[in-house]
């Protein structure tokens, strides 16, 4: 009997943003596929007994091609193996899913989708930043600083028109011709930034800035994302006052604006681990 492909969204970081389906379905994995950036946190809540197989592909580097995922994913499904495709963020949204579900669907393997939490809200969240606001901005946009190639090129000229918030997903670290980009298709210098980093790890840092000094931008550690548009003007200001850091457990940040308390994520972590045998 053949098992089944679940696409797994594992959210941006903090395993407290795991749903409780995405939970369920990775206490009764057969066999996990997961990317890099999948935090270790989240696969220690694998169990043992299942196979773990780290398919990740970032920073132009590829451990392996998507072909050879989707043959693992349908070979371990054909041996009757429950398969978790574990995805950071939402597999949705730039994650490659819908070329898992074609393959899938050719090789007559049954898959579930398991939506996450994208990065893009994760981040927002902890920044504080709301990305629609009834008087600065009725739309959202994300897009990926990197396009497949021979895809067509995004029409940023129409995008800045829209008036609508932009989450750049990847932006990578030339700063300099992302803003050139920017200010060519028509938005104004001062439009304000805020680059976001690991965001809702503990090694979360942001920074606020505007398009025209965008390229003086210190480089964060990747991944990182990109938000442009007037509603960053509405988050908390304190949040942007020194590189912003994440106290969860076993961090030693403590800014004063956060209370030295157990992070909600040590709770859950330890909960389930307390039932389930130890992942070496």
């Amino acid at each position: 009997m053949k098992g089944k492909v679940y696409l797994v969204g594992a959210g941006p970081g903090d395993p407290e943003l795991l749903t409780l389906k995405a939970l369920r379905v990775l206490r009764t994995a057969g066999a996990v596929l997961h990317d890099d950036l999948v935090s270790p946190e989240i696969l220690r809540l694998v169990p043992a007994s299942a196979q773990l197989h780290n398919v990740g592909k970032r920073c132009g580097t590829k451990k392996i091609r998507q072909e050879e995922i989707n043959f693992l994913m349908i070979a371990l499904a054909d041996s009757g193996l429950n398969v978790v495709r574990l995805k950071s963020g939402d597999p949705l949204i730039f994650g490659r899913a819908g070329e898992e579900i074609e393959a899938l669907r050719r090789a007559n393997v049954t898959c579930e989708v398991v939506p996450g939490i994208t990065s893009a809200l994760g981040a927002a969240a902890t920044a504080q930043i709301p990305l629609t606001h009834r008087r600065a901005s009725s739309a959202v946009v994300f897009i990926t600083g990197h396009q497949a190639e021979g895809s067509e090129a995004a029409n940023w000229a129409k995008l800045a028109g829209s008036g609508a918030t932009l989450v750049i997903y990847m932006p990578g670290q030339n700063y300099r011709e992302i803003a050139a980009t920017l200010k060519s298709s028509g938005l104004a210098s001062a439009t304000p930034c805020a680059i976001i980093s690991r965001a809702t790890t503990r090694r979360q840092r942001t920074h606020r800035t505007t398009i025209s000094e965008l390229q003086h931008a210190p480089q964060l550690p990747a991944p990182t994302l990109l938000v442009v548009g007037e509603v960053v003007r509405f988050a908390d200001p304190a949040l942007f006052a020194q590189h912003f850091v994440v106290p969860t457990a076993g961090s030693t940040a403590q800014p004063a604006l956060l209370t030295d308390s157990p992070s909600p994520a040590e709770g859950f972590q330890s909960s389930f681990e307390a039932n389930q045998e130890p992942r070496n």
